[in-house]
């Protein structure tokens, strides 16, 4: 069987993070999205209560996402609080034996530090060798490190050239803009990104600027982020699949 991809593509790919606490649930936002146009689904295993979390649920999961590729996170928080990352990245492999199509190393995995991005040389062995071991196992890595908060240029630079020397396929960054003229410049970074970083990237934003969560894709961004709607578990700031494919369409 062919194996899904969120390398190749031609439209930065609509991709519907169907985010909860159970499995019939992300089958309905799955089932629901799918007419509005989600062209890939993303699962945060996180939040997905600890009963369910085992091979056959995530296998039935990745099925039912049918021929849509599946990004699948990790992080250290809600269902896994109080979880080793060592635990964490046991279970990111287990994803991708069972079918993940995209798994998310943190770029502080096994050193958590303020803007997830370790340059401790024992995690970030442990972080390549992890992503090594994702590789044999079938799936695609990104790496992401939420800075949440502006980020000059060349840094945002550093850490992605970092990301890439680690191994990920793709470069995950979120970092801030609270104003217009640093909103600004984040589309100018992500236009950086795409002339020097030589991998698929998605650059993103929070804060109260959020128009590169709307157009970055049309700039070099690999994907969107986005929601069918606005439950308890959904990501506020990631825009309604309903309003973000038009705009990707027509620009």
């Amino acid at each position: 069987m062919k194996r899904l991809t969120f390398l190749k593509y031609e439209k930065p790919l609509l991709t519907c993070m169907v985010q909860a606490d159970n499995p019939d649930r992300i089958k309905e936002l799955i089932t629901q999205s799918r007419p509005n146009g989600a062209e890939a689904f993303g699962m945060q295993f996180c939040k997905l209560k600890k009963e369910y979390r085992d091979p056959e649920t995530y296998k039935e999961l990745f099925a039912f996402a049918g021929q849509a590729p599946v990004y699948v996170t990790n992080y250290r928080k809600k269902e896994n609080d109080g979880k080793s990352d060592d635990q964490l990245a046991r279970e990111l492999i287990e994803l991708a034996e069972c079918g993940a199509t995209l798994c998310d190393v943190m770029g502080d995995y096994f050193d958590p530090c303020e803007g997830e991005l370790t340059m401790n040389e024992e995690a970030v062995t442990k972080q390549m060798k992890l992503i090594d071991e994702l590789h044999k196992s079938g799936a695609e890595v990104l790496m992401s490190s939420h800075v949440m908060k502006f980020t000059p240029a060349e840094r945002v630079l550093e850490i992605a050239h970092e990301h890439k020397r680690r191994g990920a396929d793709i470069c995950k960054i979120v970092t801030g803009a609270d104003n217009m003229e640093q909103q600004i410049e984040n589309l100018r970074i992500i236009n950086l990104l795409k002339e020097e970083l030589g991998i698929p990237f998605l650059f993103l934003s929070s804060g109260e600027s959020h128009i590169v969560r709307r157009i970055g894709g049309a700039l070099g961004c690999c994907m969107y982020l986005c929601v069918h709607e606005y439950d308890e578990l959904a990501t506020k700031s990631q825009p309604l699949l309903s309003e973000l494919k038009p705009i990707r369409d027509n620009i």
